[in-house]
């Protein structure tokens, strides 16, 4: 497991979807805040390879704006396909500074 920094966590407003380039890491990782929790994964969605920084929150979840699939943004399940799941990162905060661990 690897630690990388992502961001600092006063760049991402509530409901926001940005998205990082981090070294090391085969995508670029979206991070947003719901609710004030700062939740990361990887920026593409899983059932076409699409970037999800388009999409929306909605009810808990991401949605894709390409295709309207759906990703429980706590454990990634897609509420379209049992067999997709959206890979969510474990975060820490230290300092103001997001990291997370990529396997």
């Amino acid at each position: 497991m690897f630690r990388f920094r992502v961001c600092e966590a006063s760049e991402v407003g509530e409901g926001e979807l940005k998205i990082f380039a981090v070294k090391g890491a085969a995508v670029p990782i979206l991070v947003t805040r719901v609710d004030g929790e700062l939740i990361a994964g990887t920026s593409m969605c899983p059932h076409e390879d699409v970037s999800l920084v388009r999409g929306c929150i909605r009810n808990g979840a991401i949605v894709c704006k390409a295709h309207g699939y759906t990703f429980d943004l706590q454990t990634g399940a897609c509420s379209h396909d049992p067999k997709l799941r959206w890979h969510v990162y474990k975060i820490t905060v230290t300092s103001g500074q997001v990291f997370v661990d990529l396997a």
